[in-house]
């Protein structure tokens, strides 16, 4: 994603990395955490890795991680400032002492960061930035929702709707290469609306909120079926096909969320909330991730990650291994949850190196631009 009339960028890229860097260490206690929680037992040096597993991954890490992206895209100097605030929170968080002030600066990131994304829908004013700055807002509506300590369940769903608006909003940019009717675009709103109203009304009607976010969840991920890209590059060979089968993948994933929700009717905790919250930060989140890495960071960083077969195996992992952890939550398997909830971070972590070892062995360093086309 780029914005309009974008300015040089002032922020060499050698200096982007100890901002990835912060949120590499929001992932690795994340999953360690993640891990502690499905009931491991392993040395925890701070309670936080516990008790705020979803904050150091979804705000620590992939709020950084996204952050970065956005400050490179809009090319001021002042919009990396939300992925230095979100990514040293999560460090201060993780220091029980300090954990307010954590909080804060996380708050305070995500405002920058929605000041970015509005930014960018004025410079370029379309529906994939005002879809991408409508998530921004709902992800500053989540962490104040945190602020207020209340439980993570009642407001873990902003933090979704923040995800998908983005993804889906990158995805809606890429879709004007493919042939659809004049109505698609509003259809593709109504979608995105639908799960808002879903999220939003759980405050008051729980059960209904859930049915109907899980309805927009699933509308959504039809759309990006039908509509995207992916579905002409699959047929293709290398990079393109294998970023088409993380996207798809990603979707199957994000409709079985959305089922899920609409089947139990739980936005609250419970082994059927588990299922349904993996399936789409796991499932679907984390293959964007896997999809768009090759592509995003040679952008960022200016670095070659050229594509390797072998960056197949991780994804087969991470999928095989939350249909495992799936089923332990809907069939009351605790042993066989945490078998694929370690295996969930086994394939996270192989991907970083498959990721690693794939640059490691370049030809030559990127001369590229910035460019942050996906």
């Amino acid at each position: 994603m780029t914005a309009k009339n974008q300015p040089s960028e002032p922020t060499p890229a050698r200096r982007r990395a100890p901002l990835l860097a912060l949120g590499g260490v929001a992932l690795v206690t994340g999953l360690w955490g993640g891990l502690a929680r499905l009931g491991l037992q392993l040395p925890l040096p701070s309670p936080a890795l516990v008790s705020d597993h979803g904050v150091l991954m979804v705000c620590a890490f992939l709020g950084t991680l996204i952050g970065v992206e956005r400050a490179v895209a809009l090319g001021r100097w002042w919009a990396y400032a939300a992925p230095l605030l979100t990514g040293l929170g999560g460090i201060a968080i993780l220091v029980a002492a300090r954990a307010m002030l954590g909080v804060g600066a996380v708050v305070v990131g995500s405002a920058i960061f929605l000041a970015s994304s509005i930014v960018v829908a004025f410079q370029q004013p379309a529906s994939f930035t005002i879809t991408m700055a409508v998530g921004a807002a709902a992800w500053v509506l989540g962490n104040g929702l945190w602020w207020t300590g209340r439980p993570v369940f009642s407001f873990v769903w902003w933090w979704a709707a923040f995800l998908l608006l983005t993804i889906a909003g990158e995805r809606l940019e890429l879709s004007r290469l493919m042939p659809r009717p004049k109505w698609a675009t509003a259809s593709f709103f109504v979608a995105c609306a639908l799960f808002l109203l879903g999220v939003s009304s759980a405050t008051w009607w729980p059960a209904t909120g859930a049915r109907i976010a899980g309805a927009g969840a699933v509308a959504v991920a039809l759309w990006l079926v039908l509509y995207d890209l992916a579905r002409r590059t699959v047929r293709q060979t290398g990079l393109p096909r294998y970023v088409a089968v993380c996207l798809l993948s990603g979707y199957a994933w994000l409709m079985f969320a959305g089922a899920t929700l609409i089947a139990y009717g739980r936005l609250t905790a419970g082994a059927e909330y588990d299922a349904a919250l993996h399936a789409f930060f796991v499932g679907f989140v984390f293959s964007m991730i896997f999809g768009h890495a090759p592509i995003i960071f040679p952008a960022v960083l200016r670095i070659d990650v050229p594509y390797r077969p072998v960056f197949y195996l991780p994804l087969v992992l991470l999928h095989g291994s939350l249909t495992v952890r799936v089923a332990g939550d809907l069939y009351g398997l605790p042993d066989v949850r945490l078998i694929g909830g370690v295996l969930n971070a086994v394939a996270i972590i192989a991907f970083i190196a498959s990721v690693v070892w794939s640059t490691s062995h370049a030809s030559s360093p990127r001369a590229g631009g910035d460019g942050l086309a996906t």
